[in-house]
């Protein structure tokens, strides 16, 4: 089986060293699903399976037992060069995404050409009660929706979503430290305005701060809006 072939090649490449630095930083998920794969590793296989004519079955096995599996299949649909077929096997793929590392590396290059589309699912993404879909969509308005394609509309859809979940709260603050740091003008009112909850406004003006994109003078003003 292809699977149990993926495995005996992800363990061949285990660094155990690695590893116990993976566990630390990937804490919501068991440490004895985490083989221990460097990620240049992962991408030159991911590359490799894409060419296999029986990845269906790989993918088709959902949960994956091992992050690595989840990390070879998010860096695979990544890699997927049809909109529509990319976007199939991610809506199937991304309530199964259990960590912080699956969903920010997993980010499609096809998503650049389809930008409506993309839209339209990253609203129902981050409308989704899994945290991590949360953090999947709003990492992606992120990534394609700050520059030639901002709309202030777009933040306003971030700073209302309320989480329990650390992981989406800190995805609030980085879209909104890097919304400053892009759109400074237009997104600067949402600090202002206290339009995010207490610790998601202060991570992101501590993250906005630590950023060289920020200037001296933004740094000095923002620091000035911190909740205390």
């Amino acid at each position: 089986m292809l699977t149990e072939d993926i495995r005996s090649e992800l363990f061949a490449n285990q660094d155990t060293k690695y590893r116990e630095m993976q566990i630390k930083i990937i804490p919501s998920i068991a440490a004895d699903s985490i083989i221990g794969v460097r990620t240049p590793i992962l991408r030159s296989m991911a590359k490799t399976l894409s060419k296999n004519e029986n990845i269906s079955e790989f993918l088709d096995e959902l949960p994956h037992r091992y992050f690595e599996e989840n990390q070879l299949h998010a860096f695979i649909i990544s890699g997927i060069k049809d909109y529509d077929d990319c976007m199939d096997k991610l809506q199937i793929f991304l309530p199964y995404v259990d960590n912080w590392a699956t969903c920010d590396q997993m980010s499609p290059k096809v998503f650049k050409k389809h930008k409506a589309g993309l839209l339209e699912h990253i609203r129902e993404w981050i409308s989704s009660d899994k945290p991590y879909t949360i953090r999947f969509g709003t990492g992606m308005l992120m990534e394609h929706f700050l520059d030639e394609d901002f709309d202030p509309v777009y933040p306003e859809m971030v700073s209302v979503l309320r989480s329990d979940e650390y992981y989406v709260n800190m995805m609030i603050a980085w879209y909104f430290a890097t919304a400053l740091a892009k759109q400074y003008d237009a997104v600067l009112p949402f600090i202002e305005g206290q339009k995010l909850d207490k610790w998601t406004h202060n991570k992101a003006i501590q993250k906005s701060v630590e950023s060289y994109r920020i200037t001296p003078e933004q740094k000095e003003y923002l620091k000035t809006l911190k909740i205390r």
